[in-house]
């Protein structure tokens, strides 16, 4: 059912918008709380205010959960303002993507933060975060182009500041300033590519720009090359995929690490379900345009751009951390090559035969939620003890911490892909999904650098059991931070031991179904 709005926002419109709308709020009041308060008074119990703030948006879309009940099959969509927002299966499952990610690494970084003596103001730092999920949750439900470029400026405005937030920190600095450029000029290089998008089909909305591309094809076939082609460019400067990855290690090294972890995980989920809001969005109409069994020659090219991108993230992300000792740089490096196997099930196309990417695409993104930001957890509490990042404060952590330290090998196993795992059976979902539609070489690429990638996740493996510590002292893990490795551990488990129940709920809230893409013009 698509019910569409087009005049002025009324009462029940606005509650369609309750989480964005709180944290919007929230990270007002707690702004100028900030603000107004003494220097003297402690700032620590922001950031227990952003985490229920956090919470409440993740109730609000978990109440829009029960009432739109997408799991039956009969999936409803809100289309507001026009259909430039919408509220449907993907969106709602996204942003609880979104919310888990942030509540997670917020709760991670509440002790790493407070103790990190280059953040002056550890306030500001907590409640940067609510505008920058802000964005993400536009990202989820955006309909238009014009939505869309909203969303990804406030979450990247937001991510700049937070990077820049450790002051007293060289590599902070450095990492801001590349963050921004490289930030701006994504940003410009995605809004060159809507304005072609615009000119060629006179809408900025993403239903009426699907019906009109054939047209535009045949009539300015230059135009809708540059258009499509500058978007994915801009979109993989986002989300760090090979050739644009260059700035992720220094940015991750720089950052401290509970914004690592933001980064790595919310910001390029983020990206994700943006650029899939404009590929899937071509592939339900009559006439598919980019995905589809009668895909276009210009959606060809399309699909094989985002497969060279996939398989250059695969191949250079795992050959690069090969040589890394740091393990910040080294998880970017793993990032690079993760953002390889979420861009596969985009790049494959959508035939009679294939399943649901969408499906595959949304099981192993939540597999790489938890596995990275429990990775992150793990490595705040390591680095903060040995007083860097390097791979070698990890020697005999199995000795100081047995139980972090085993939770950690399950995340590394999960990382590099091993049963019984999430990260295996994302890997093996998407795999076996690439052979359906007979990209031999791609599913190739995927086993080969999952198998290298071995080495250097059990590098850290090693150090942790086979290497001798600097120090026989115990390692001491806050209490938020342990909580935030295992339940990250326990999920990365839980994925591996019950895929298919979980894969079949993705599939279900993850349509494809025509009517809740895009709205039919009239």
């Amino acid at each position: 059912m698509l019910m569409t709005a087009t005049q002025a926002l009324t009462g029940p419109d606005v509650a369609y918008l309750v989480p964005e709308i709180l944290l919007v709020g929230a990270a007002i009041v707690l702004t100028v709380l900030d603000l107004l308060l003494p220097n003297t008074v402690r700032r620590g119990w922001i950031s227990w205010l952003t985490l229920a703030s956090l919470a409440g948006a993740a109730a609000a879309v978990i109440g829009q959960f029960a009432m739109f009940n997408p799991f039956d099959g009969d999936a409803e969509v809100v289309s507001l303002l026009s259909d430039s927002y919408r509220i449907d299966g993907f969106a709602l499952v996204m942003k609880l993507v979104i919310l888990t990610a942030s509540m997670l690494i917020l709760l991670m970084g509440i002790r790493t933060i407070e103790r990190d003596d280059a953040i002056p103001d550890k306030g500001e730092t907590f409640t940067m975060m609510l505008p920058a999920v802000t964005g993400a949750l536009v990202l989820c439900s955006t309909a238009d182009l014009i939505t869309m470029f909203v969303g990804l400026e406030l979450l990247g405005i937001s991510t700049y500041v937070m990077i820049g937030f450790r002051k007293k920190s060289s590599l902070a600095s450095e990492a801001a300033f590349k963050y921004i450029v490289i930030g701006a000029v994504s940003s410009a290089i995605i809004l060159f590519g809507m304005s072609y998008l615009y000119g060629v089909t006179g809408s900025t909305n993403l239903g009426w720009i699907a019906w009109a591309l054939e047209q535009a094809a045949a009539d300015y076939q230059a135009l809708v090359y540059v258009a499509l082609f500058f978007i994915v460019a801009g979109f993989a400067v986002k989300i760090a995929a090979v050739p644009f990855h260059a700035w992720a290690p220094d940015v991750y090294q720089g950052a401290a690490t509970p914004v690592t972890a933001f980064l790595a995980v919310v910001s390029k989920a983020a990206a994700f379900i943006a650029l899939v809001r404009v590929i899937f969005n071509t592939a339900v109409i009559q006439t598919p345009f980019i995905l589809g069994p009668g895909v276009s020659p210009v959606g060809e090219d399309v699909l094989l751009a985002l497969k060279v991108l996939a398989a250059a993230a695969m191949i250079v992300g795992t050959t690069a951390a090969l040589r890394q000792k740091n393990v910040k740089r080294l998880l970017a490096l793993s990032g690079v090559a993760n953002a390889g196997y979420l861009l596969v099930p985009l790049a494959i196309g959508i035939g009679s035969t294939s399943t649901n990417n969408l499906g595959d695409f949304a099981f192993y993104l939540v597999a790489y939620l938890f596995m990275t930001i429990g990775a992150f957890a793990v490595m705040a509490v390591v680095g903060r003890a040995a007083g860097h990042d390097e791979l070698k404060g990890y020697a005999g952590l199995y000795y100081r911490a047995p139980w972090t330290a085993a939770g950690m090998v399950v995340l590394l196993v999960s990382l590099a892909g091993l049963p019984v795992t999430g990260g295996f059976f994302g890997k093996l979902f998407i795999l076996l999904s690439a052979v359906q539609m007979k990209d031999y070489w791609l599913a190739a690429i995927m086993v080969v650098t999952s198998v290298i990638s071995y080495y250097f996740y059990f590098s850290i493996i090693r150090q942790m059991f086979m290497r001798t510590a600097e120090t026989e002292a115990k390692l001491s893990v806050p209490a938020p931070t342990g909580i935030v490795a295992w339940i990250c551990v326990v999920a990365t488990l839980a994925l591996g031991f019950l895929p298919n129940a979980f894969m079949d709920m993705f599939e279900q809230a993850v349509t494809l179904s025509r009517d809740i893409w895009i709205a039919v013009p009239k």
